[in-house]
């Protein structure tokens, strides 16, 4: 089945509706009287310090549409291309709500002729709602730091995905000083209008996607585990049946976002991918132990019920425009891939798939792939040891060694899944080969 096709939009239509819709928040302020504030210092510093808090709180609302799981934005960008937008948006929110901070105190403090500290301390203690945008900018600057790669690294996918959810209490606070104190709010009904169309729309969308959605999707489905098989050292598949999943609009590549509704574990999500190509029985993940709560999936009870958002990514058939087709993992990362090399049919193209993996322990669905090679004509190439042994002296994801194993490579897509690190290089690789950038299609969010 192909969900996906033909059901995407435009995303030339996409950055059209973002800019039309931000058209309004400029002319508005235009027609307050913006642009004459700069016929001093003082108010050029105000008006700046105008113009950074509607673009930063734009963004803000356009960071939370971007990550509210439309199905549309999906099938057009990828969830693994919004959330880097989404995350390069929150840092220049949080630049832009400083800068709105700085720049209105300076042109405060200039017009009352105050020094900045004295004119800082007077609006707070004169307008309680100051309190509360100094209360959202800090929640906004604790959600990016927590979003640098170092933070990131050493924060458990809980511990961060806790703190993100900071973002909701930090709009609802900027709103309350937006509608109290802003400029824009105070003496005119048409941009009150305005803004809180902008953010009835944005929670729509989050309610729509991330809470209806799910909810239709879960209680019409009603998936739960029907087996968890060993794959290997801490990798385990999970079965999962449920109801008229012939009807289920998803496609090999995919990912849910899954809820195992234990007592431990009902209040996480989890992002896998489908290891399986749906076939309208049962679906299927692969799971590697990498943390305390995916250990814990190993032990899920069989008969627990599972809630889903989804499905999600873009790494499907659907963005096939070649008939030769290149399938590079690393790792679980085989996950997402197994599916698309299972729903290759034979006859479609020349279809060669390279694994590889750190040890012969790490290899995960060997036998699986084997057989669907065997059976498809497929090729399956194992690049399996430790870069720089004896047994893998140089990069084998190089520039040459991906000629040597598929000497048309230009000429394919590929589709890769594997550690981000990894994926960088062979996109470089790629690239080096010849291959076009829009025949290279990556999943960096799940597996």
């Amino acid at each position: 089945m192909d969900a996906r096709r033909g059901s995407r939009i435009s995303g030339d239509l996409v950055i059209t509706i973002v800019t039309l819709a931000a058209a309004p928040m400029f002319g508005l302020w235009i027609g307050h009287g913006g642009i004459d504030q700069f016929a001093t210092a003082a108010g050029a510093a105000t008006a700046i310090g105008q113009l950074t808090a509607l673009a930063g709180t734009y963004l803000a609302l356009v960071q939370l549409v971007l990550m509210a799981r439309s199905p549309w934005l999906d099938r057009t960008f990828g969830m693994d291309r919004l959330a880097v937008w989404h995350r390069w948006l929150g840092f220049a929110t949080v630049w832009l709500l400083i800068g709105h901070g700085i720049f209105t105190t300076v042109g405060f403090a200039a017009s009352d002729n105050q020094s900045i500290l004295a004119e800082a301390w007077a609006m707070v203690t004169t307008y309680p709602f100051v309190l509360m945008a100094i209360a959202s900018l800090a929640l906004f600057v604790l959600v990016a730091v927590s979003s640098v790669r170092w933070a990131r690294r050493r924060l458990t996918y809980e511990t961060w995905y806790g703190v993100h959810l900071y973002a909701y209490l930090a709009i609802v606070l900027g709103f309350a000083h937006q509608v109290v104190v802003g400029t824009d709010f105070m003496d005119d009904v048409r941009a009150r209008a305005y803004w809180v169309a902008l953010y009835v729309a944005t929670v729509a969308l989050i309610v729509a996607f991330r809470v209806g959605q799910p909810i239709a999707t879960s209680v019409h489905h009603r998936l739960r585990v029907e087996n968890v098989v060993a794959e290997g050292p801490g990798v385990v598949s999970i079965y999962l049946t449920g109801r008229d999943l012939d009807r289920l609009r998803v496609d090999a590549g995919q990912y849910f976002q899954w809820r195992f509704l234990t007592r431990e574990t009902w209040w996480r999500t989890h992002p896998f991918s489908l290891s399986a190509a749906p076939n309208g029985r049962w679906l299927r993940i692969t799971v590697k132990s990498l943390g305390d709560d995916t250990r814990g999936l190993a032990a899920i009870p069989v008969g627990t019920m599972v809630f889903v958002e989804g499905p999600y990514g873009a790494l499907t058939l659907a963005r096939r425009s070649r008939r030769g087709v290149l399938l590079i993992a690393g790792g679980i990362g085989i996950a997402p891939l197994r599916a698309l090399y299972e729903a290759l049919p034979p006859g479609t193209g020349d279809v060669a798939l390279i694994y590889r993996a750190s040890g012969d322990e790490d290899v995960v669905l060997r036998a699986e792939l084997d057989e669907i090679a065997r059976i498809r004509g497929h090729r399956v190439h194992y690049l399996v040891g430790r870069r720089g042994t004896r047994m893998v002296p140089s990069d084998p994801l190089g520039p040459e060694s991906i000629a040597t194993l598929v000497p048309d490579v230009a000429q394919r897509d590929a589709f890769l899944c594997g550690p981000v690190a990894m994926m960088r290089r062979v996109e470089d690789a790629l690239e080096r080969l010849g291959m076009p950038r829009e025949q290279v299609h990556a999943e960096r969010f799940a597996y």
